[in-house]
């Protein structure tokens, strides 16, 4: 994917392997017309923040761009070219530089927050893997006459891999059993590389600067060790959100809307922007909290009540009360985190010694074991 430059209204044009030429070129472009200040931009997108980091480390003012707040009309997306998308860019830019509107720019997470996203968003794919395989599998089975209630067990249990086994001797024929095989080991491989995923996600979550965070979010029932890393990780710096309808907005559990006139309170679906992982995640916590919670039951009873044919909107409500609540638990722990290193790191404003001791052991949490029942929260119905 090429990245377009834009040095007054000359464009530009060079590989993502040549980063470094296209910085070199910016300076030079610059210093030609005598120009001191260089602002860059660019949407996100599957590349990551390492362009970003670069420009930063070469002098060069840069601001990541969030595609879905830059405004086209159907006209530019029925020509869409990259001279046409850097050009609509500049636009933005000269807009936000020259009148002050609004710059759609995404929060840049730091490198550590970034390397623990790829550890959690890694866990997720590997259980998005195991439910295809097992989907592949019940699909093979039902091709082939095998009905589910056949099986003595429910479930993924170790008595239905059984039943898969015993299906070799006669019941299956031969291509058939040599794609099932295939497939059993394809899902015992992948719940291998599950497990190693978990034991590194435990160890995280119990490092001191993610400790806290995760124990406060884990207050509730509902919310696992997987559940909340993501939160963590996905949502970053707690305190870039002022209030509940910021959060709620980036999560995507907001209401969309179209109203024109005198036409008021016409609300639609919800937006589903931000990180879909989170809205999945949430998913998951509030089924578990409404089995094991009665308060949390009776909150979605009385919400599903109000529309019987459309209950997914009870789901929504008790998601968007989750990542409130896992939000508001979170900043706290965090704040009190970057408090207590601050009074470590400048002793004198900390005040008297023992307060700073206890603040620290009160949010660095003690290291322990977590058996794989707590991990995805069976024992307080957590996810």
């Amino acid at each position: 994917m090429p990245f377009i430059s834009q040095v007054a209204v000359a464009p530009s044009t060079f590989c993502n392997s040549s980063r470094k030429a296209m910085m070199d070129d910016l300076h030079r472009k610059a210093a030609g017309i005598g120009v001191g200040r260089i602002v860059f931009v660019y949407e996100a997108g599957g590349l990551g923040f390492v362009l970003h980091d670069e420009l930063k480390a070469a002098g060069i003012e840069c601001h990541v761009l969030a595609p879905t707040g830059i405004e086209r009309s159907p006209k530019h997306c029925r020509r869409k070219t990259d001279q046409e998308d850097a050009q609509r860019l500049l636009e933005v830019l000269r807009g936000h530089l020259l009148a002050g509107n609004k710059l759609p720019r995404v929060w840049v997470p730091d490198r550590q927050t970034r390397d623990d996203r790829e550890l959690t968003r890694a866990r997720l794919e590997i259980g998005e893997k195991i439910t295809l395989v097992k989907t592949q599998i019940r699909c093979l089975l039902k091709r082939n006459g095998v009905e589910g209630h056949e099986s003595p067990v429910k479930g993924w249990r170790s008595g239905y891999k059984k039943f898969l086994e015993s299906l070799q001797s006669g019941r299956l024929m031969s291509g058939a059993w040599s794609a099932l095989a295939s497939l059993m080991r394809q899902l015992e491989a992948l719940e291998r590389e599950a497990q190693t995923l978990d034991q590194a996600l435990k160890v995280l979550s119990q490092t001191p600067r993610c400790a806290s965070v995760v124990a406060a979010m884990r207050r509730d029932k509902g919310v696992g060790v997987l559940t909340a890393m993501v939160m963590a990780s996905e949502l970053g710096d707690l305190g870039r959100f002022k209030n509940r309808r910021q959060l709620g907005a980036f999560l995507g559990l907001a209401p969309s809307s179209h109203e024109s006139g005198q036409t008021k309170d016409c609300k639609g679906h919800i937006t589903h922007q931000g990180p879909s992982r989170v809205r999945k995640v949430l998913n998951q916590a509030v089924w578990s909290r409404i089995r094991c919670e009665p308060s949390e039951a009776a909150f979605y009873e009385r919400l599903a009540k109000r529309n019987p044919n459309h209950k997914k909107i009870a789901v929504v409500a008790a998601m968007r009360r989750m990542g409130i609540r896992c939000w508001h638990n979170g900043l706290e722990a965090q704040r009190a985190l970057r408090a207590a290193v601050d009074a470590v790191a400048s002793p004198q404003a900390a005040g008297p010694a023992s307060t700073t001791t206890t603040t620290a052991n009160d949010v660095v949490q003690s290291k322990r074991r977590l058996s794989v029942r707590e991990f995805y929260g069976h024992t307080n119905g957590s996810a």
